[in-house]
């Protein structure tokens, strides 16, 4: 399991706390840091949606220009998701296939259902 996000934010760190709770092994990676593809980004839209991946509630949303905000090609979209991956929705957990993002209950009830079997 792979778990990608941001080593300050609020929701990744809920998120590896609770991992780590419940002994899953994952492997963090830090998109600030090591960075992400726009490969990468585009096999999670492909997986899980596009406005569940983008970020449209963060600062980086609202500090972009109107041009930027009203893009839709979703190409163009993945391409400042790489330039700037805090407009990706954090985290992105890859686990056997599945991309789940965010970490609300749904979420959290996959990754036990994974967990646990």
């Amino acid at each position: 399991m792979k778990l990608y996000g941001i080593k300050n934010c609020d929701t990744v760190k809920k998120a590896r706390k609770w991992l780590e709770a419940q002994d899953a092994a994952y492997t963090f990676v830090d998109f600030r840091a090591d960075g992400v593809t726009a490969d990468q980004i585009a096999h999670w839209v492909d997986r899980a949606g596009l406005d569940l991946v983008l970020n449209k509630r963060g600062t980086t949303w609202r500090k972009l220009s109107d041009d930027e905000k009203a893009e839709t090609d979703p190409a163009t979209l993945i391409a400042l998701m790489a330039a700037q991956p805090t407009l990706i929705k954090r985290p992105v957990i890859e686990a056997d296939g599945q991309v789940l993002v965010g970490f609300k209950a749904d979420v959290q009830d996959a990754l036990a259902a994974k967990i646990g079997s």
